[in-house]
Parts: structure tokens; C-alpha cells; sequence
């Protein structure tokens, strides 16, 4: 398989993704939920089904600021709002079980917007921190391979491959919170941290056997990585599709809770395996087709 020989498709493919990513982000943002604004999130099971006017009615003379109702499987409502103090959380109670005396509370989340603003910051930090410690490890782990590519090359295209797999996961959130709702909670920032850690490990496994053929191919940079790449991609999709399959097991099947969780590490690896392939190592033989060009 080709493979490198047509890398202008793959890039440009990507490329096309990352700007679309961009732009999203751009004009409608990510939609943050509590962990990161600020307030309070409230999770009722009622024994029948409830609409979303008969519980913002029920508890009208509460007042909650910002109320949003999210209606649920198995009768089960989710009221977010910004107050975060428990005699407001204790009188909402107290409203909906006048509406159903059989209400019950499942979850209470209640987060002050200072503490919001500091995890948000600390999470993005965090990403940030991530992603130049993995360049200082595979430039580390590649420092004999100095040979036609320098080792710091191969950690920052492992690092241009994760700067794509969390750019266009961003930009899928983007448009889930802009058409569907879906908020960006701390268990997201731990979902882009574990695709950062499975996408470099499936970068470095294509690496490592680019660093074992190079001492006995006969054949040029090039035609060396693309064998290279051919020789490990059954192996990164069947494990990928693996972990895929398990993941889409959870976001069917699980809870609401963790649903968005799934979705996003299920994102991340499909587009991490891309980029490992398709991405990363064609990086390579473009530093190493600029660096002949300017002898």
C-alpha cells in the first residue's frame, strides 16, 4: 500500500478537518458545563415521565438562574442552573417531590465559579504540559536515530499528530454542544489526556519499526517508512477497532454520566490511529525530502 507516496491526499484531508475544527471553534466555541462555569447540577428520577415545562414550573418560585432541564432515559430529568448553595438545593427537592411525591434524588454536583475558572485553567494547562513532555521523551527515546532525520523531528511530529487528533476532537464537540447540548465537563480534559497517551503510543510503535529497518533497508527514507507503516497498520486498526468497539459498548449501554466520556475517547482513538499513519510519519519524509533539497 502507498501510503506515503500519496501523503499530499492524507495531509490535505487533515488539513481540511483541523481548519474546519478551527473555524467551529471560532464562531460558536465550546459549550462548557458546571466543572467549568460554575453552578449546580441536579438529577431527579420521577415515577412517571415528566416534560421539561412541568419541572421548570414545578419549581418556578425557586427561581433558579440560567435553568436548563435535560430529559433523560428512565424517567430521569437533569437540572442544571447557577446557584450552588444547599437551601437552594434542598427547596428544589422540595418542589419537585410536591410535583411527584416519588422524585428521587440520584446526583447533586454543585461547583463555585472561582474553583470552575482554576479547574479549567489547570486542565488546559495540563494538555499543554502533556504534549511537550512527550517531545522531550521520544527525542530522548530516538536520540541514535540521527540518521537522515533528527531525533527531535520525531517527537515534534508525534506532537503535530496530537496537535490533530485534539483539534478535530474539539471541533466534533463543537458541533454536538451547538446542535445536540453536550457539555464539556473535567471527565472530557481526562479523555483528551488518555487519547494524547494512546495516540503518541501508536505513533511511537509505527517509530520504532521506521528506527529498526533503517540500519539494514537498502531501500531510500522514503520507500523505508512506507514499509514500515505497511507492516504495523493492520495491527494499530485491529487494536484501535478493539478498543472502539468497547468504548461504543459503554456509550450505548452505560450510564448518562459517563456517556460523553466514551464518545470522546472513542473520537480521539479513531482519529489518533489516523494520524499515526497518516499524518506523523508522512511529517518525516517531508523534513527529510526538505532537508536534500537544501544541500
Amino acid at each position: 500500500m502507498k501510503i506515503i507516496q500519496n501523503r499530499v491526499i492524507w495531509l490535505s484531508f487533515s488539513a481540511c478537518l483541523v481548519v474546519a475544527s478551527i473555524i467551529f471553534l471560532s464562531i460558536w466555541g465550546l459549550k462548557f458545563g458546571i466543572d467549568f462555569t460554575g453552578g449546580s447540577l441536579l438529577e431527579v428520577k420521577f415515577s412517571k415521565s415528566v416534560s421539561v415545562d412541568q419541572v421548570k414550573e414545578a419549581v418556578k418560585e425557586v427561581k433558579l438562574e440560567d435553568l436548563t432541564v435535560q430529559p433523560a432515559e428512565n424517567n430521569v430529568a437533569m437540572l442544571r442552573f447557577k446557584q450552588s448553595t444547599e437551601e437552594i438545593h434542598q427547596e428544589t427537592i422540595k418542589k419537585l417531590k410536591e410535583m411527584d411525591q416519588s422524585a428521587t434524588e440520584l446526583r447533586f454536583d454543585s461547583i463555585g465559579p472561582v474553583i470552575g475558572q482554576e479547574l479549567k485553567s489547570k486542565s488546559f494547562n495540563a494538555v499543554f504540559i502533556v504534549m511537550i513532555l512527550i517531545i522531550l521523551f521520544i527525542s530522548f527515546a530516538f536520540r541514535k536515530v540521527s540518521k537522515p532525520v533528527a531525533s527531535w523531528k520525531y517527537g515534534l511530529a508525534a506532537i503535530v499528530a496530537l496537535i490533530h487528533d485534539v483539534m478535530i476532537t474539539l471541533g466534533v464537540f463543537v458541533l454536538l454542544g451547538k446542535f445536540l447540548g453536550t457539555e464539556i465537563n473535567t471527565p472530557f480534559i481526562a479523555a483528551v489526556l488518555t487519547v494524547l497517551g494512546y495516540s503518541v503510543n501508536d505513533t511511537i510503535i509505527v517509530f520504532d519499526r521506521i528506527r529498526e529497518n533503517l540500519p539494514k533497508s537498502q531501500k531510500n527514507f522514503e520507500e523505508t517508512v512506507n514499509d514500515s507503516l505497511n507492516q504495523t497498520i493492520v495491527r494499530s486498526f485491529n487494536t484501535s477497532f478493539s478498543a472502539i468497539l468497547a468504548l461504543l459498548a459503554i456509550f450505548f449501554f452505560g450510564g448518562p454520566s459517563i456517556k460523553d466520556f466514551a464518545l470522546a475517547l472513542a473520537v480521539g482513538v479513531f482519529i489518533g490511529t489516523y494520524s499515526s499513519i497518516f499524518v506523523a510519519s508522512p511529517f518525516l519524509v517531508i523534513w527529510e525530502k526538505m532537508k536534500v533539497k537544501l544541500k
